[in-house]
């Protein structure tokens, strides 16, 4: 930091107290987590500032050689980490990859079947705030109040009656694990895409401690 510091010591001091604060906080929020120092550097390194809009080998703009290494090797690891046969490493967010997702293979005003958001859901879901829920029609799942785990009986007949063309599992605030099979085989049924978001889990996923939805 010793550039910042001289350069804008005022924002060196805020970087400071942000470490700091880090430092000496229990940090509960799933979304959020603290990278280790080499991840830090490659952040703020030239790559930060190098315009890669497209694929690799397939940019729109020149001098892009390493930077398609780079993502390729991205590619390459995430395939073996976990366990998948492709992989797009160019979301920058969980909500970035959702849309990706939702507008590669749905079209405005498609019906979404997904987990609503007071019972553990995310935004990206299709709460009316989001921008899922101003293009999609929306129609939401939750937990059985009785037992708090996913009501798949209840999902089932929203499928059968709603026939959304896209049924979307995960969570940001569900602490049990989910029946991907089931749910796949509620999609199958009435012929929808199936998508799971484990961005809050990924962790988990890839270190092989809760089952993976890939398979």
């Amino acid at each position: 930091m010793a550039v910042l510091q001289h350069e804008d010591p005022e924002i060196a001091c805020l970087v400071h107290k942000e470490a700091r604060r880090l430092e000496e906080t229990l940090d509960l929020i799933a979304a959020e987590n603290h990278s280790p120092p080499a991840i830090m550097e490659v952040l703020g390194s030239v790559f930060n500032t190098k315009t890669i809009e497209g694929y690799p080998g397939k940019r729109y703009h020149a001098g892009c050689v390493n930077a398609d290494a780079v993502e390729r090797l991205a590619i390459s690891r995430a395939k073996a980490l976990f366990k998948a046969g492709h992989a797009n490493v160019q979301p920058h967010s969980g909500t970035s990859a959702n849309l990706g997702v939702y507008f590669s293979i749905l079209d405005i005003g498609d019906k979404i079947l997904s987990m609503t958001l007071s019972h553990g859901g995310h935004l990206s879901h299709g709460h009316p705030v989001s921008i899922a829920g101003k293009c999609f029609k929306i129609q939401h799942y939750g937990v059985d109040q009785n037992t708090g785990l996913i009501d798949y009986d209840t999902l089932a007949f929203c499928a059968k009656t709603f026939k959304p063309r896209l049924i979307v599992a995960g969570a940001s605030a569900y602490p049990r694990l989910i029946d991907y099979e089931k749910i796949a085989g509620a999609a199958a049924s009435i012929g929808a895409y199936f998508m799971v978001d484990m961005a809050h889990i990924g962790g988990m996923v890839a270190a092989g401690v809760i089952p993976s939805p890939v398979p």
